[in-house]
């Protein structure tokens, strides 16, 4: 075998391995942020279900009930916004804004901290209706 020869192997190998390899990485890339997204999509309906379950709980347990509990809040929340027996997270994927919304059989208001981390949510019973904080 000449060397033009073992040359030109070698550049045919070296070029298939790269036609294959580029889209896996495509593919392994796009699949990876979906499933980041998907999880966050999942935290902020978790933390919504939680606010929710406390306030119907409170509310009907009275005045001056109140319930504490810790939640992390995940990156890429916009906007967390509660009221009109409702409870939204506004989350930024790579297509637009996701809505995570909860909708609350009990009158509803407050806010909470966009910020991501470990946050204490306040969930309260004002009466006619429920306060959340942190």
């Amino acid at each position: 075998m000449n060397k033009a020869q073992i040359s030109m192997a070698y550049m045919i190998i070296v070029g298939f391995v790269t036609v294959i390899t580029i889209p896996l990485i495509i593919i392994f890339s796009t699949h990876s942020t979906e499933m980041n997204e998907e999880m966050t999509s999942n935290q902020a309906n978790s933390i919504a279900t939680k606010i929710v379950d406390s306030a119907e709980s409170v509310y009907y347990i009275g005045d001056t009930s109140k319930i504490t509990f810790r939640v992390q809040i995940p990156n890429k929340v916009e906007d967390i916004l509660i009221g009109d027996h409702e409870v939204t997270f506004l989350i930024r994927k790579h297509n637009g804004i996701d809505h995570v919304v909860k909708y609350c059989s009990v009158p509803i208001n407050g806010s909470i901290s966009k910020t991501s981390g470990i946050h204490n949510i306040v969930v309260e019973s004002m009466g006619d209706y429920v306060w959340v904080s942190n």
